[in-house]
């Protein structure tokens, strides 16, 4: 029976890939628990320091931050987080396609872009669409560690202090849930203000206030807006990672069901080829005996 021989080697072959995609699903969860547990930890420093620093844009210190200008926009830079392997469903490409939107929409506005990526994905994707890749770092593993992208960020601070751009942005998937990760456009300089609260008013209901700096604003504010570009792009980093666990999780369990589907369909195929064999031998047995 060769036809069954066939769908019983397909079937084995489907059954051993089917346990390959279990073993990825369970490393996937173990490690999401990990980098989700991470993520968490780090989230609420990145919370405050970027509300400290949106405020800061309502401010009138004495020295005005380089940062906290608006000028002329002719060139962004943006700093893309990837991850540096696949198997982890539509996270990629839903943020390339994120990425494209705005890159599309700068080229209309005669805007040009450099790019900085943070993952190998990334890099591969944006040197085959030869995009003006500035910088690019991967291979961080699943414990990142800030002084492993403070290279890659200074590039991008470089160029806006010394004006070749003009605005920056990071791009990275923004964990919500297990089932959902959202590809996240945002604009780290020049600072976007916030709208104050009411209790931020002074006596006279003006909000033109100021925070008290020791020892002067230059000093704090050269180091502080520098430690808030980092720890936004490291949480988009830890976030990312986060993400690319939890899809790969899902990816890898959808794949499994789908091979037991597949292993399903085989076997009700080989039953009936092997059903069909029976009854033609029966058959044969009988239309011999009758000759005889």
């Amino acid at each position: 029976m060769a036809v069954g021989k066939e769908i019983r080697t397909q079937s084995a072959s489907i059954k051993n890939t089917q346990k390959i995609t279990r073993a990825m699903e369970m490393v996937a969860a173990s490690k999401m628990r990990k980098t989700k547990d991470r993520m968490q930890a780090t989230r609420p420093y990145s919370k405050k320091i970027s509300q400290i620093i949106r405020h800061l844009a309502h401010a009138n210190p004495e020295y005005k931050h380089p940062f906290l200008v608006e000028r002329e926009v002719k060139r962004v830079g943006v700093i893309v987080v990837t991850s540096d392997r696949g198997l982890c469903g539509g996270l990629n490409s839903n943020l390339f396609r994120a990425v494209l939107k705005d890159l599309v929409a700068w080229e209309k506005d005669k805007i040009e872009v450099d790019v900085c990526t943070i993952g190998t994905k990334g890099s591969s994707f944006f040197a085959g669409i030869n995009a003006n890749l500035v910088a690019q770092i991967g291979k961080l593993g699943d414990t990142p560690h800030l002084n492993g992208i403070v290279g890659i960020i200074k590039v991008m601070l470089d160029s806006y202090t010394n004006g070749t751009i003009d605005e920056l942005y990071v791009v990275s998937n923004e964990f919500v849930n297990t089932m959902t990760q959202k590809p996240t456009v945002e604009k780290l300089l020049p600072v976007v203000a916030v709208e104050l609260e009411d209790d931020a008013e002074d006596h006279f209901g003006n909000k033109h206030w100021d925070y008290l700096y020791e020892p002067d604003a230059k000093e704090v504010l050269d180091t502080l807006l520098n430690r808030y570009i980092e720890s936004i792009v490291y949480q988009g980093l830890v976030e990312n990672n986060a993400c690319e666990q939890s899809a790969r999780m899902v990816a890898m369990k959808s794949a499994s069901d789908n091979a037991g589907n597949i292993i399903d369909e085989l076997q009700l195929v080989y039953n009936k080829a092997r059903q069909a064999a029976i009854t033609q031998e029966i058959s044969e047995i009988v239309a011999g005996a009758a000759a005889v």
